[in-house]
C-alpha cells in the first residue's frame, strides 16, 4: 500500500468566511444550482453522499466527513468508495483549508492524501491535476454566483 500527497491552491476574491460557507457548507445546494444538469447530492453530507455528476467519466463517489472546523474554516473529507478510485486506490483523504488572501479574497488551500491498494499504482501527477482541473471549474461556478448574488452567504 503506498501513499501519495499532493498540494494545490486556489486563490479568490471571496473572502474566507463567505467563501467556506458556501462551497463547503452548503455544497449539497449550492453546486447544483451553479452546475445544472443532472447532479443528484445526498442532503446527508455531513455523515455520507453520494455523487453522480454528469460531466464526469465517474458515476458516482461516496464521501465521508471526517471533520469540520467552522472557525479556522477547515474541512476533512474522504472519498471511500465509487468508481472514481478505480483499481488503484483504497481512498483519497481531502484536508480543505480557506485562509485569507490578498485584498479581502482569500486562498483555498487543498491537500490530497491517494491511498493506493499497492507500491506499483499507475497514479501520475497528470492523472491528479486532471482531476484538480474539475474541481477548479466548480470552484470557478461557485465563485462566480457569489459574484453575481453579493447578498448570498454574507450571515
Amino acid at each position: 500500500m503506498g501513499v501519495i500527497t499532493y498540494e494545490h491552491e486556489v486563490p479568490s476574491s471571496i473572502p474566507p468566511a463567505r467563501l467556506f460557507k458556501s462551497f463547503i457548507l452548503d455544497a449539497d445546494n449550492l453546486i447544483p444550482k451553479v452546475l445544472p444538469g443532472p447532479l443528484r447530492v445526498s442532503k446527508s453530507l455531513r455523515e455520507t453522499a453520494e455523487l453522480a455528476p454528469s460531466r464526469s467519466q465517474y458515476k458516482s463517489a461516496k464521501h465521508r466527513i471526517d471533520g469540520i472546523d467552522e472557525e479556522n474554516h477547515i474541512f476533512k473529507y474522504s472519498v471511500i468508495e465509487g468508481d472514481v478510485l478505480g483499481d488503484a486506490l483504497d481512498s483519497i483523504s481531502y484536508v480543505v483549508k480557506v485562509e485569507a488572501g490578498p485584498h479581502g479574497g482569500s486562498v483555498c488551500k487543498t491537500t490530497s492524501i491517494y491511498h493506493t491498494k499497492k507500491d506499483d499504482h499507475h497514479i501520475t501527477e497528470d492523472l491528479i491535476k486532471a482531476g484538480k482541473e474539475k474541481a477548479k471549474a466548480i470552484f470557478k461556478a461557485v465563485e462566480d454566483h457569489l459574484h453575481a448574488h453579493p447578498h448570498d452567504y454574507n450571515h
